[in-house]
């Protein structure tokens, strides 16, 4: 039997919600999964190729763009790149402000700039944000196009993202997916000259092991009095968010290009208009 060109897809960061995105629309398509820890690629994609999928798992960093162009052409290797799946980046526990504004913001910059140039024509691609780019004061216009437009060699020389400008770990996180937000609009355009469509998920709490680390950490009564207090009254599941992907990435979703859809249960309209409004 002749091997057979596959639709490729690249899945970074081996997640829950990278999985459960995978696991929905990635079946009959030849997955490359990347991540930073070869481990998590690999026992991710066991599971999924015990289920039936077809996943090569492959380690990556997403702060490189050397990295982000080997896997790339691995992916090329096993036919035309048509989607994309990010759900790699670090969160504000994990790592210090330089790294996530080096993974978060810049690497998924490059990544949606490099797999723009080759995506195929009919492509589609979504990446993961989160509610955080949502709760800090709207950015001047001048600032979302900086964000938005910057050539990505020179985004971490911005004003706005130098050191002495952000006050922690929490503000370059939600500055990074701010970025990502702004930086889908911009790319979407591109990737439109290619027939191809690029959208955005800005989750809110959702239950992966991740999650449960910071449940029992230090910042574990702010998320769980979040998640109680917002209109849907829980944490939401990779499911949920792979529900949002699903639409995205099919024929359905084929006028949807450009957007960022925010799945937090509520959280930010109660964080400005309800319960989880700050009181100072």
């Amino acid at each position: 039997m002749s091997a057979q060109k596959k639709e490729v897809m690249i899945v970074t960061g081996a997640g829950q919600i990278s999985m459960a995105i995978a696991r929905r629309v990635g079946y009959g398509k030849k997955i490359i999964l990347g991540d930073k820890s070869r481990q998590n690629c690999e026992t991710i994609a066991k599971i999924m190729t015990d289920a039936g999928f077809d996943v090569e798992p492959f380690e990556m960093d997403l702060s490189s763009r050397e990295s982000i162009l080997a896997m790339i052409a691995k992916g090329q290797e096993f036919g035309e790149i048509k989607y994309l799946v990010n759900g790699a980046g670090v969160s504000p526990s994990q790592a210090p402000v330089e790294a996530i504004l080096k993974v978060d913001l810049y690497g998924t910059a490059v990544l949606l700039e490099e797999v723009g140039k080759i995506i195929a024509n009919g492509g589609v691609g979504v990446t993961i944000s989160s509610q955080s780019g949502w709760r800090m004061p709207q950015l001047t216009a001048e600032q979302d196009y900086q964000l938005a437009m910057t050539p990505t060699e020179e985004l971490l020389g911005l004003e706005i993202l130098r050191p002495e400008n952000i006050r922690d770990t929490l503000h370059a996180y939600q500055l990074a997916k701010r970025c990502n937000e702004k930086r889908v609009m911009a790319e979407c355009v591109k990737w439109g000259e290619r027939g191809a469509r690029l959208n955005d998920i800005a989750p809110g709490i959702i239950v992966t092991p991740l999650a449960i680390d910071e449940f029992n950490g230090i910042r574990g009564d702010f998320y769980k009095n979040m998640f109680a207090k917002c209109p849907a009254g829980r944490p939401g599941t990779a499911d949920e968010v792979a529900n949002v992907a699903e639409l995205l990435m099919s024929d359905k979703g084929a006028f949807i290009t450009g957007s960022t859809f925010l799945i937090d249960g509520g959280a930010t309209a109660s964080y400005y208009y309800g319960s989880l409004r700050p009181t100072e």
